[in-house]
């Protein structure tokens, strides 16, 4: 490739660098955090294990003691505990629409509650997929995951070697000083954590809302579903689109919790009926027996099937494991009658799901346990130092009072090669959102940047460099 070439690239590496690297700090802090949820959650409960469990009180008088501290409140769902001795959750509807967790003991006693909202991990969560600015923050994180797909495409072009030895390239030349040595952590850095963070990013675009949205009516249109994705798009639920109108499913879930004895969700319910009990009793014994990965749930009639609230309301009873190994997860339906309906697990998915579902659970850093959550780690950390390197490269090398962007050159580079051009038109397809700021960035770098002589020269775009200049100063 000539020099034009490379120094096109390495100035939208810098663009690409310059959106997204302060979002990666964020996200990679973040998703540092997220990777060990269940122990974040544990000493989050810490509180209401090592309990006694002698003289232990059946799951029917646990919801009602919750239930008589919340007047009007509904039972959502029972999650069993996850060891001997381990306060039941129960996740309870407030009147006034708020969600509460409430813990409660063998015996019966109301422990305490948390917010669900409010909980270390749920704050997390918001940050890392919604920046805490609900929608338009999802827009952001998935546009700088698009960017930072195209930042490793072109850091990986710059980091090839050219006529350089191992060091430098496949390790840091630790001894080096100044420019070299944070030349030598970025590119080896970059190189060593690319594919590991290309997979966080494509395992991370289901989730996202233009992506996913898109790849979700994709998938109806061509009748490549099977069941409703367990998985979040944009921070809700999953919504598939229905024959009839949505005000059938509300009257299903209505007829449902009749169907149970339950009390209809806009009613006050300060007590399960007879029946409600003992069927809870025995969908809890059942979710024993079932052995389902933690957290298991016991939803009543009525509620959705799905994570978060997806999936259709389910007009009997059911029992579910939400474990983030999204491959262990297992829901057992029953009827009214607690007669097993269907089973279903990831065997029953679309080969589409289960692909995700996989992905999904690596991006949770749970796939392989406590393994899977240092690889994601050591992930998080090196992206991390590949910013910080960037940034200290940068603002070592940039010119004062400018901004220090490559120089253009004098021709605009051409792609040649079946290969280059592939590889566009892929990410162009692939990335909605990349391709829109592209859109937008492309014209004003080529057409507008020059009308503009003060930004320009702020940039370092006021004088270009001819082809024949060799490209020093390289990253």
């Amino acid at each position: 490739m000539t020099s034009t070439f490379y120094r096109t690239v390495w100035r939208w590496h810098f663009y690409a660098g310059l959106l997204v690297l302060p979002l990666v700090i964020l996200l990679s802090l973040s998703g540092a955090l997220f990777l060990f949820k269940p122990q974040v959650e544990r000493w989050e409960e810490r509180a209401f294990h090592d309990l006694p469990t002698q003289n232990a009180a059946p799951p029917s008088a646990q919801v009602a003691a919750a239930l008589a501290a919340f007047p009007g409140a509904r039972l959502t769902s029972y999650r069993l505990p996850e060891r001997k001795g381990d306060a039941a959750m129960l996740h309870l509807a407030l009147p006034d629409g708020a969600m509460t967790d409430a813990f409660v003991s063998p015996q019966g006693s109301l422990l305490g509650t948390l917010r669900p909202d409010s909980r270390i991990i749920a704050i997390d969560r918001n940050i890392h997929g919604q920046l805490l600015l609900g929608r338009r923050g999802s827009w952001i994180v998935e546009l700088a995951a698009s960017w930072a797909i195209v930042l490793i495409v072109t850091g990986l072009y710059l980091w090839w070697p050219r006529r350089q030895g191992l060091a430098g390239t496949l390790w840091p030349r630790l001894t080096a000083k100044g420019r070299v040595f944070w030349r030598d952590l970025h590119a080896v850095t970059g190189f060593w954590v690319s594919g590991l963070a290309l997979v966080l990013l494509l395992t991370g675009l289901p989730w996202a809302d233009a992506w996913g949205s898109a790849f979700l009516a994709i998938r109806q249109e061509m009748g490549w579903m099977q069941g409703t994705p367990d998985w979040t798009i944009g921070g809700h639920p999953v919504v598939l689109k229905a024959p009839r109108h949505a005000e059938h499913d509300h009257a299903a879930m209505m007829a449902g919790m009749d169907m149970a004895g339950m009390d209809m969700p806009g009613m006050p319910m300060t007590a399960m009926p007879m029946e409600g009990e003992a069927m809870l009793n025995t969908m809890v014994a059942n979710a024993r027996n079932a052995h389902l990965a933690f957290p298991a749930l016991v939803v009543p009639p009525g509620m959705p099937s799905g994570e978060g609230g997806s999936g259709k309301a389910a007009q009997g009873w059911s029992v579910r494991s939400d474990a983030q190994n999204r491959p262990l997860r297992v829901t057992l339906h029953y009827d009214a009658h607690g007669t097993l309906t269907s089973r279903e697990d990831i065997t029953n998915r679309h080969p589409i799901d289960r692909v995700v579902a996989y992905g999904v659970a690596w991006h949770e850093g749970q796939l392989f346990g406590w393994i899977n959550q240092l690889i994601g780690l050591a992930t998080a950390l090196m992206l991390i130092t590949l910013a910080i390197s960037g940034g200290v490269m940068w603002w070592r090398r940039r010119p004062q009072g400018q901004l220090g962007a490559p120089r253009p050159a004098t021709n605009p580079a051409r792609m040649t090669g079946v290969a280059p051009w592939a590889l566009m038109i892929l990410l162009l397809l692939w990335l909605p959102l990349f391709t829109l700021s592209l859109a937008v960035l492309l014209p004003f770098d080529r057409w507008l940047l020059p009308r503009l002589p003060t930004l320009s020269g702020w940039l370092g775009a006021s004088r270009a460099i001819s082809s024949s200049e060799p490209a020093s100063g390289r990253p």
